[in-house]
């Protein structure tokens, strides 16, 4: 197809805003990574921005690391959304599988009670009551369990299953193929891309987690990442002025934030075009 004046044009005008805010988007993330690795007094020279380092140091990681609690949370944190991420999958397909098969007994008492979860909740002291009570309280699991299945995503994987075709279905039942083998052989290796955004979801909702690190744990030695970096943020002008003289106090925080961010960052590329096709194909249907 032969492309007018009008396409080029039209094309070049879009190319031009997407580049526009692309740039906006990682001016941040430039800024924070070249300011953990410039040394602050380039930083002052050029009035607080640094986009592009003219000398490079690694003095404010090597210094972050010698921060106690901070290679422990990293730790904790991969731990967390590991473990969390793989439950979190497992549960969510299984009821997802069950709720997008119509001939499910109370398919819709149960669909409106996920429904009803995503309008309602709880409240915050029921929910701290229900996991002391369980004897989840300082341990890793206060992170996982109490966010084990998030509705949205069963929503968004059962409408991705009842897409698949029916008759794929038929002939394996034809074949003796129970619900699991279906499950396992027929709907797990057609559902690749939604099963990749799900958990990229999941993934970084518990790499990010922080409000139930300050919830459920007082230990410190259980604190996530974010939990341990908020407080390096926080006070640092009481736990890391004595090193102030050397490693400046803006510098570590750019660094922690880069050490929290970089794991997602790094991960998300590979996964985009899994993300954008399991979104477009898991909500046609509701």
């Amino acid at each position: 197809m032969v492309k007018t004046t009008q396409d080029r044009v039209f094309n070049g005008v879009v190319v031009l805003i997407l580049g526009v805010v692309g740039a906006i988007c990682l001016f941040p993330l430039l800024f924070v990574a070249s300011a953990s690795l410039t040394p602050f007094a380039d930083i002052l020279k050029n009035g607080g921005y640094v986009l592009i380092p003219s000398s490079i140091t690694f003095s404010a990681y090597q210094e972050l690391l010698k921060y106690a609690g901070v290679v422990r949370a990293f730790g904790v944190t991969v731990t967390i959304t590991v473990l969390g991420t793989l439950i979190n999958m497992v549960l969510t397909t299984l009821m997802s599988y069950a709720l997008s098969r119509k001939e499910l007994p109370g398919r819709s008492l149960f669909l409106f009670m996920v429904v009803f979860t995503l309008l309602f909740s709880g409240g915050l002291i029921p929910l701290y009551l229900v996991v002391r009570a369980t004897g989840l309280t300082n341990t890793i699991w206060a992170m996982i369990i109490p966010n084990a299945i998030w509705s949205f995503n069963v929503l968004v994987m059962k409408s991705f299953f009842e897409n698949l075709p029916g008759e794929l279905f038929e002939a394996a039942r034809m074949d003796g193929s129970g619900e699991f083998r279906m499950l396992w052989q027929i709907v797990i290796p057609l559902s690749v891309p939604v099963m990749l955004t799900i958990g990229l979801f999941y993934g970084v909702g518990h790499w990010n987690e922080y409000f139930q690190g300050i919830m459920y744990i007082t230990n410190t030695n259980l604190y996530p990442l974010q939990v341990v970096i908020d407080n390096i943020l926080t006070q640092s002008q009481q736990s890391i002025e004595n090193v102030d003289a050397t490693v400046p106090t803006m510098t570590i925080q750019m660094a922690a934030v880069v050490i929290a961010s970089l794991p997602i960052i790094v991960v998300y590329p590979f996964l985009q075009k899994h993300f954008t096709k399991g979104m477009l194909i898991g909500s046609i249907k509701g």
